[in-house]
């Protein structure tokens, strides 16, 4: 999902790079609250995590690539605002030192995985938690469908952005149906990782995992 340089317009570009700025100063200002002394390193092993996995790229259609997020696993283990960052760490250190996606470009790729791939995939998991039963074990469930959900809406978020300022001349329907397409595919991969690493984390570390804080519900089952 790295958009190489020219693929979008300049304005289009420079506005989605203004959104993506005010985004991570909020961010900044969020995670001064929920970062703390356990959770830092935390936050380092997920973004070095993520930045792994989000190097092995694949081509998708109309020059673009495809790749696991990790924006929904960030989320539920360090929290949206945490998440934000590192994500946008990731992706700021991928465009500059491998070239992976346009510098140019920057802006879009923050504001479709490091804004809508995080906080829609913990507002999918928050919905998935409260549908599901008030235990431990339904919390990697409950990340594996906002995992699942990101990365899909990542996906149309850069269709989006194509739609307004693309200059390929691919067509719009052509983009959203290569890109939606791989994406809902890879959004079961990212499901199934995300499932995986937040029970391996829980299931030793529980007090860590920003996605299952010690609500009243939380505590009573602990005590059980």
């Amino acid at each position: 999902m790295h958009i190489p340089d020219g693929f979008i317009d300049l304005p289009t570009s420079a506005t989605f790079g203004a959104i993506a700025a005010a985004g991570i100063a909020l961010s900044l200002k969020g995670a001064r609250e929920s970062l703390d002394e356990k959770s830092a390193p935390l936050a380092g092993l997920t973004a070095t995590f993520i930045f792994a996995v989000q190097m092995l790229n694949f081509p998708v259609a109309a020059g673009t690539s495809g790749h696991l997020i990790g924006g929904a696993l960030a989320a539920i283990l360090v929290g949206p605002y945490v998440a934000t960052l590192a994500l946008s760490v990731v992706l700021i250190m991928q465009a500059f030192l491998f070239a992976d996606g346009g510098l140019s470009a920057l802006g879009l790729s923050i504001f479709n995985m490091s804004l809508l791939g995080v906080w829609v995939g913990y507002g999918a998991f928050l919905t998935a938690r409260k549908v599901l039963p008030k235990q431990k074990t339904s919390i990697p469930v409950a990340a594996a469908v906002g995992a699942f959900i990101s990365v899909p809406v990542a996906a149309i978020g850069f269709v989006g952005q194509y739609a307004i300022g693309g200059t390929a001349t691919y067509s719009v329907t052509t983009v959203l149906a290569g890109m939606v397409g791989t994406h809902l595919l890879i959004g079961i991969g990212e499901a199934v990782i995300t499932s995986l690493a937040v029970s391996a984390v829980i299931a030793s570390r529980p007090d860590l995992v920003y996605g299952w804080k010690p609500t009243t519900s939380n505590l009573e089952i602990r005590k059980a």
